[in-house]
């Protein structure tokens, strides 16, 4: 069984750019090695500590990553969903499609990676999930953000029913339910200044304190504001 000082394995969905990549990065600095599923293995230079793997959370394939990543590594310590989309329209205009399309990748992917993950996270005795919300897992902040809002609101559901399935194998699960993150997703969304967002290197160090807490400590949620909420 491995304990929280050894070397430890992390899986990473999204981390081309943006969050996922600077957890990575962050994780990376501090003695993880990482796994890091994206569309484009060849943006990033495989090394030592980071293993590339070509995955699409829109297509599946979570399996094929797990195997990969076990071959790389030889275990897998922790499992961050971090990829997503929005589509940002209000319920009466968003198309079947369209919704499918946010749900296939921020809830069923993880869904698929968590269970394909499943055995090792329960043998290493310290298995960690951290699934990247948002705050529209907490609250709906306008009509156009309510399909999406939707599907957060169930992968903070998520992160509880991994932590009630695991939790007497040592697997522990946490939401982290960020605003808005000076991203590539954030920009496109709103014109507030880069400056006034939270920043994707705040958040990793966020999932490093969350990966580094003891069986006895869970964080179920955690909620990050860039500024003042209606809840947080």
């Amino acid at each position: 069984m491995n304990n929280l000082h050894e070397r430890r394995v992390a899986m990473i969905s999204g981390a081309n750019r943006g969050i996922g990549r600077t957890i990575s990065e962050y994780l990376q600095s501090t003695g993880w090695c990482v796994s890091a599923g994206v569309r484009d293995p060849g943006a990033l230079k495989a090394s030592s500590t980071l293993h590339t793997h070509a995955f699409d959370a829109s297509a599946g394939g979570e399996g094929a990553w797990v195997s990969s990543t076990i071959t790389a590594f030889g275990q897998i310590d922790a499992v961050i969903a971090n990829a997503g989309i929005m589509i940002p329209k209000s319920i009466l205009e968003i198309e079947d499609d369209e919704m499918d399309a946010m749900l296939s990748v921020n809830l069923k992917s993880p869904i698929r990676l968590v269970r394909a993950a499943w055995p090792h996270l329960k043998e290493c005795g310290t298995g960690r999930v951290i699934v990247v919300a948002s705050l529209s897992g907490k609250r709906v902040k306008s009509a156009d953000s309510g399909p999406y809002a939707i599907t957060k609101h169930a992968v903070v559901a998520l992160a509880h029913s991994i932590k009630r399935t695991g939790w007497n194998d040592g697997i522990r699960a946490t939401a982290i339910c960020p605003g808005f993150v000076a991203t590539d997703m954030a920009r496109s969304i709103t014109s507030r200044e880069e400056a006034e967002m939270t920043q994707p290197a705040d958040l990793a160090r966020m999932v490093g304190m969350v990966l580094d807490l003891p069986n006895t400590a869970n964080v179920a949620e955690l909620a990050v504001s860039c500024s003042e909420e209606d809840l947080y």
